[in-house]
C-alpha cells in the first residue's frame, strides 16, 4: 500500500534543548514527557516534529524526544541514556515490539479489534493505532507525528493485511489544524491510503461482532480497552438479569447476552448509541429481552431504585469524570453516587461491576472509595482488573483503567 498522501513532508531538524533539573531528572529515569514550563533555552526555535536534543549543564546528551511547541508536552522523549539515530530503522524495531507484545492476540482469529500502538506506554509517545480487521486507525495527540507518520505507518502496513488506513486526531490537534494551513489530508477522519469509507467497520471480539465508526465515532470508533472485562462480565451473565449503565453502543450489553443473560437493559445519554447496541445485541444474541432507555444514568439509576427494579449484574462504566488535579475530588464524589446508585438497584446474590478511565485517580483509592459505600452489604469476594494486554501500563500515568466486580453482596438477614 502507498501513503501517497504523506509525500510532501518537510524535514526534520534537530533543536538543541536545556531543561529545568527537575525534568532533567525525570527523563534520566525515563519519563515521556517534558512540560514547557520545565525547557530553558532551545535553539534553533523548534516547529512541531523537530527533534529536540536534550543536554545536561555539562553538554552531555540525555535523550532525544519530539518537539511540539504548541502543546503543554513541550517534548515527547523518544529515548534516554546514549546517543541514537532517530530514522526509519529505529521505528520500525519500535512498531516491531509494539506487535511482538500483542502476538497473542495478532494470531487470534477470534479478535480482529485490538490496539497496535499505544502512546508512550509503546515508547511512541502521543500516537495510537488501532486495528479493526483490515482497517488501521491513527489518532494523533500531538501534531509532532505528522512529520514521523510515513516512518511509523509503513512497517505497520506491511505487517498487517491493510486495506485502508484513516488520520484521527485529539480535540487540541484538530484546533491547531484550523488554525494552520496544510496539507489536504490534514483533517479529522480523512484516509490517508487504501479505499474510501462510508459506513461502519465490522470486526470481531472474542467471537463476537461489533461495527466501528472509525471516521467520526468516539476515540478511533470503539472502546476496545474493554475487551477482558467485556468477557468477565459474559462468563458472569448466565440467567442473569443484566443492567449496563453508560453502555454506549453496547459492547457489554452484547457480550452479556451472548453470555446467557435472560434479560439486558441499556442505559446511555445518546439515542444514537443505543440504536447501535440494539444492533449489537441483536447479532450476537438474537432472542434476547433487550431493552434501551436514553437518558441521565443517575436519573435513570434513582427511577430504578423507587420502582423497585432488581438486577442480578449491574454495568457502570462511566466516562472519565476528571481531566485535572482539581476535579478529582469531584470525580471521586461522582464514582461513589454511582456504586451507592448501583448498589440500590442490585438483587441479593448479585455482581456490580464499576470501573474507571481517570489516571488521576488509582486502583487503590478507587476500590477504597466503592468499599466505603458497601454499607451493610456483604461481599464473598471483591476483584479488580486492569488493562488488557495491547494496552500496556509503560509509565505511572498509563495506567488509567481499572474496574472492580465484587460479587454475591447478601443484606444480613436474607439467608
Amino acid at each position: 500500500m502507498q501513503l501517497v498522501a504523506l509525500d510532501e513532508i518537510p524535514s526534520v531538524r534537530t533543536v538543541a534543548t536545556r531543561v529545568e533539573p527537575r525534568a532533567l531528572r525525570a527523563v534520566r529515569r525515563g519519563h515521556p514527557w517534558v512540560f514547557d514550563h520545565s525547557i530553558r533555552s532551545q535553539q534553533p526555535n523548534p516547529t512541531p516534529g523537530d527533534l529536540a536534543v536534550i543536554f545536561d549543564d555539562r553538554r552531555r546528551f540525555v535523550g532525544i524526544g519530539l518537539a511540539d511547541p504548541s502543546s503543554p508536552i513541550a517534548i515527547r522523549m523518544l529515548h534516554h541514556g546514549s546517543p541514537l539515530a532517530i530514522d526509519a530503522r529505529f521505528f520500525a524495531d519500535r512498531v516491531g515490539d509494539a506487535l511482538a507484545r500483542r502476538r497473542s492476540i495478532l494470531d487470534d482469529p477470534d479478535t480482529t479489534g485490538l490496539r497496535l500502538i499505544h502512546g508512550e506506554n509503546d515508547r511512541l509517545p502521543g500516537l495510537v493505532v488501532d486495528r479493526y480487521a483490515d482497517i488501521l486507525v491513527v489518532k494523533l495527540y500531538t501534531g509532532a507525528w505528522e512529520r514521523h507518520l510515513r516512518a511509523v505507518l509503513h512497517p505497520l502496513v506491511e505487517a498487517c493485511d491493510t486495506r485502508t488506513v484513516v488520520l484521527r486526531a485529539s480535540r487540541a490537534v484538530q484546533r491547531s489544524w484550523s488554525s494552520n494551513a496544510g496539507p489536504s489530508w490534514r483533517h479529522e477522519g480523512s484516509v490517508l491510503a487504501g479505499d474510501n469509507l462510508d459506513t461502519p467497520v465490522p470486526f470481531r471480539e472474542r467471537g463476537l461482532t461489533f461495527l466501528a465508526e472509525v471516521r467520526s465515532g468516539h476515540k478511533t470508533g470503539f472502546f476496545l480497552d474493554q475487551r477482558d472485562n467485556r468477557q468477565r462480565v459474559r462468563r458472569l451473565a448466565a440467567g442473569a438479569r443484566v443492567l449496563d449503565v453508560f453502555s454506549s453502543s453496547g459492547g457489554f450489553s452484547a457480550h452479556a447476552a451472548a453470555g446467557g443473560a435472560v434479560s439486558v437493559t441499556s442505559v446511555d445519554i445518546s439515542a444514537a448509541a443505543l440504536d447501535v447496541a440494539r444492533h449489537h445485541v441483536a447479532v450476537n444474541a438474537p432472542g434476547t429481552d433487550h431493552s434501551v432507555v436514553a437518558g441521565n444514568a443517575f436519573d435513570i439509576l434513582n427511577r430504578f431504585h423507587h420502582q423497585r427494579r432488581r438486577f442480578d449484574l449491574v454495568i457502570i462504566d462511566p466516562p472519565s469524570f476528571t481531566s485535572d488535579r482539581r476535579t478529582v475530588p469531584a470525580a471521586r464524589r461522582a464514582y461513589g453516587r454511582l456504586t451507592r446508585a448501583g448498589l440500590d438497584v442490585l438483587a441479593d446474590g448479585g455482581t456490580l461491576m464499576q470501573a474507571s478511565c481517570s489516571a488521576r485517580i488509582g486502583e487503590a483509592q478507587f476500590l477504597t472509595d466503592i468499599r466505603a459505600r458497601f454499607g451493610d452489604w456483604l461481599f464473598e469476594r471483591v476483584e479488580t482488573t486492569g488493562q488488557p494486554v495491547d494496552h500496556p501500563v509503560g509509565f505511572p500515568e498509563g495506567g488509567y483503567l481499572k474496574a472492580v466486580f465484587a460479587h454475591r453482596g447478601r443484606r444480613p438477614g436474607t439467608g
